[in-house]
């Protein structure tokens, strides 16, 4: 898996895109997303707070009141132009793998200050 990080989150002619920056290399993946996705991730770029929780807040909330952390997430397919990602979750010790989308994972990731990882067949692609 390849360690990236959010570089930027842009408006394009064909909607939202961010882009995760490789670590390893000058690579760097677009990944289409939609405007609320958008905006919780620019939002935390930016530090940005929200007077009450948003989605992706109450879910943190939600994972810290359970004592479950977020160990990772996995940008791990990409099958007719669709990413599919994984929330990887350890609680008690037992990790767990959630099918997420990759932007509600990033989102929450970046809230979490978990990795966001992608498969390299994936960076290929």
């Amino acid at each position: 898996m390849i360690p990236v990080k959010v570089a930027q989150v842009s408006l394009s002619n064909m909607g939202f895109v961010v882009f995760l920056r490789s670590s390893q290399d000058e690579r760097t993946l677009p990944v289409f997303i939609g405007p609320p996705e958008a905006q919780a991730i620019a939002m935390v770029l930016e530090g940005v707070q929200s007077p009450r929780p948003l989605t992706h807040d109450l879910f943190k909330q939600v994972l810290d009141n359970l004592e479950c952390r977020m160990k990772r997430v996995e940008i791990c397919n990409l099958t007719d132009n669709t990413f599919y990602a994984k929330l990887i979750l350890e609680t008690n010790g037992l990790e767990s793998a959630i099918d997420a989308r990759p932007s509600d994972a990033i989102a929450l990731a970046l809230r979490c200050g978990a990795p966001v990882l992608v498969a390299p067949e994936v960076m290929d692609a």
